[in-house]
């Protein structure tokens, strides 16, 4: 019963600490003998150290995967595959509580509750990756949805924040009912649990009324994932939400959804004969987003916006593995995933320290090598990298992207996607051009950056520069998690 416990201790952590934060601020930030103090410092270091010991007890509980697997087979399965991907959303939440101290202190907002609500998301993703059961997968995705709603508008003094969580809480019921048709599934077949419809679909010719209604039900998971994940056709919300959400929330939005959807979609394409509709569906939407987030992000003049569509491009080419149906573009697809996130993370450090400043339009980005070098340089590398130029992580990415495209037949994907990520680089490259070589109307002194961003910008970066010269560690850890999607 203890290693039963242990097992699923990380989850059971953080749903817990969490709560225990909620009250934490809620009691002391209405303490009138204390003159109602601010406690986002307080709460932030607090929710930091409650997400690094969920990590520790996640590696913990390593060894016990075959008992978790055991005492979950219903509704969830532990496998390397969910394990490596569930330290993920973690890293990149402890990412985002780490850059908010300075931000929210420059901005001086307190809100203690921000810091409460960016776990609580987490620990839904926790029971979304390994979701192995439709129902699971919907009582997983939904509560993380509804934080996000309100994350989005946090800052109640802005408008463009009110307005971002206005359009995020509309445009999201939509998918949320989207999805509820997936329920046709189970109409048709009379089961949920993946494995079970993975028996049905290979082992009956299902014709009629029955193959439509799981069809529609394939069609709507398809749907409420791409929205989820910001893909054409369903992108639309992405850039004026993003652009209008504090900072720390847009780089929490553009990786850790992406993770728990990306891994829980693996498993759902790999069920029975329907997989290949499900693929084909991401195959057209990867191409869609590869074309788009290149284009459309060249008429941006803001400098959070074209980060929006990079994100919408980079979803294209991560669904670019999730489209092949193989190990090799399962692989892929986590390599992609891992190198993105490091991107998102090192990108979204550097914007917050630029707009304490006032700085909103790419425009005034012109000088920042010769005021602040480091940050340019970073900045810069960071660029190089999205583009996909070597020696950087962002190459690697894409090759095995698009080696894994080749190798599964798709002739058609990854020409585009070279084709799109040549066009990508003229509008990364013009940053960089204007942080290095422009004069700007009216200089700006930078204030130097903090250290819990400087320490997550020499992380992040590192992982950036050495990834390409030495891929093994990478490469091998993602193997074993594709294998052990499959097995």
């Amino acid at each position: 019963m203890f290693n039963l416990f242990l097992a699923v201790s990380p989850e059971i952590f953080i749903i817990n600490a969490t709560f225990i934060l909620l009250i934490h601020g809620v009691v002391f930030s209405t303490s009138k003998k204390d003159d109602y103090p601010p406690l986002v410092s307080n709460v932030g270091w607090l929710g930091l150290l409650s997400v690094l010991i969920t990590l520790l007890l996640l590696a913990a509980g390593a060894p016990l995967l075959t008992i978790a697997h055991l005492f979950w087979n219903n509704l969830f399965r532990r496998d390397n595959s969910t394990y490596f991907c569930q330290i993920l959303p973690l890293l990149s939440t402890a990412g985002t509580i780490s850059m908010c101290f300075d931000s929210f202190e420059q901005e001086r907002f307190d809100a203690s509750e921000f810091i409460v609500l960016i776990p609580l998301p987490t620990r839904s993703m926790l029971f979304m990756i390994p979701a192995h059961d439709s129902i699971a997968m919907y009582l997983a995705i939904e509560p993380q949805s509804l934080c996000f709603y309100v994350i989005a508008a946090s800052k109640r003094k802005s408008e463009f924040s009110t307005e971002a969580g206005s359009k995020y809480l509309i445009l999201g019921a939509f998918p949320s009912g989207i999805l509820l048709f997936c329920s046709m599934i189970y109409g048709s077949t009379g089961a949920t649990h993946f494995d079970q419809l993975a028996k049905i679909l290979t082992g009956y010719e299902i014709t009629g009324a029955r193959s439509s209604g799981i069809f529609m039900g394939i069609l709507s998971i398809a749907v409420g994932s791409l929205f989820k994940i910001t893909a054409v056709p369903l992108h639309m919300w992405a850039p004026d939400i993003y652009e209008g959400s504090p900072t720390p929330v847009t780089a929490f939005l553009s990786i850790a959804p992406k993770i728990s959807i990306s891994a829980n979609m693996s498993r759902v394409s790999i069920v029975g004969s329907y997989g290949g509709t499900l693929q084909q569906i991401f195959f057209f939407s990867s191409i869609a987003s590869m074309i788009l987030g290149a284009l459309a992000a060249m008429a941006q003049t803001k400098v959070k916006r074209p980060l929006a569509h990079s994100s919408i491009g980079h979803v294209g080419y991560i669904r670019t593995g999730l489209s092949c149906g193989t190990i090799e573009g399962i692989q892929s697809l986590l390599i992609g995933i891992f190198i993105y996130a490091s991107m998102t993370i090192d990108a979204f450090a550097i914007v917050p320290a630029l707009r304490q400043t006032r700085v909103k339009y790419i425009a005034d980005l012109g000088a920042l090598a010769k005021t602040n070098p480091i940050s340019a340089m970073t900045f810069s590398i960071t660029m190089f990298s999205y583009a996909g130029i070597p020696p950087l992580a962002g190459f690697c990415s894409k090759f095995y992207l698009f080696f894994a495209a080749l190798g599964c037949g798709a002739y058609f994907l990854a020409p585009v996607g070279v084709v799109t990520s040549v066009i990508g680089r003229f509008y990364y490259i013009r940053l960089a051009k204007r942080m290095f070589f422009d004069r700007p109307k009216t200089w700006i002194l930078y204030e130097p950056m903090d250290r819990n961003k400087s320490l997550l910008l020499a992380m992040t970066s590192s992982f950036i520069i050495s990834s390409f010269p030495y891929p093994s560690p990478l490469f091998d850890l993602t193997h074993q998690m594709a294998l052990s999607s499959y097995l």
